[in-house]
């Protein structure tokens, strides 16, 4: 598959996981009477993911995210050639994604964007007012759960076809644990898209939805190539 080709469903996919997962919290959580609440945001979340997987996965491979794309470089399952253009495109697809959400959201009188709009945070801008510290922990924990996720339902020994149901439900299930606590980051793509539209405290705050989020997925990619360095000794 050409890389151009490639770059572009990644793109796609990266639009619509920030559009469905970030606009199902800004448009539809709290929404009067009607609001589809925690649960509905990470199931939200689960969907774009699963959805992506099966429509460009046979493309790009369906990464979406960043830590995504380094924790498959890191166990050894995506070169180094194209990690730089796969996750400038995913950037650049959040951005977009959370440039369409803006101009829905402003739609509606009185939409304040610096309240918010999907943005991660710690302390102050947590949404369960977690340190910033347990921010830290709880994204490099659950971006290693993830990747190793991805990992394994992607492994040539695991049931074939059934991987994207396995990965959308798993990050549902991390929205689910950690919506509270950083409002779920897991992606730097998902977090910088809306981060610069909010801007202030949520730019000032992003460099810990970069760090953790890498580090939880190279330790995922180390750890998952044991296993597989295991199968053929």
């Amino acid at each position: 598959m050409p890389l151009t080709k490639k770059l572009g469903a990644e793109f796609i996919g990266t639009f619509w996981l920030v559009l469905g997962g970030c606009g199902s919290a800004v448009l539809a959580a709290s929404f009067p009477d009607v609001g589809i609440g925690l649960l509905g945001v990470s199931i939200a979340f689960g969907l774009t993911v699963l959805t992506m997987a099966y429509a460009i996965g046979h493309i790009s491979g369906c990464h979406l995210n960043p830590a995504v794309s380094i924790g498959l470089w890191s166990s050894g399952r995506f070169s180094t050639a194209e990690l730089g253009p796969y996750i400038i495109v995913q950037i650049a697809g959040g951005l977009a994604g959370a440039a369409v959400l803006y101009v829905i959201a402003t739609g509606q009188a009185g939409f304040d964007v610096t309240a918010g709009f999907a943005s991660n945070g710690y302390g102050e801008h947590s949404p369960g007012g977690y340190s910033m510290t347990a921010v830290l922990v709880t994204e490099v924990v659950m971006t290693f759960m993830f990747l190793m996720i991805i990992l394994g339902a992607t492994d040539k020994r695991a049931p074939q076809g059934f991987a994207p149901i396995a990965i959308g439900l798993g990050l549902t299930l991390i929205h689910l644990i950690s919506i509270p606590v950083s409002n779920t980051s897991v992606n730097p793509a998902r977090s910088t898209g809306v981060a610069i539209f909010q801007g202030d405290w949520a730019v000032s705050q992003l460099w810990l939805f970069w760090l953790a989020p890498i580090v939880g997925a190279i330790l995922a990619g180390i750890v998952y190539r044991w296993f597989e360095t295991e199968k053929k000794t």
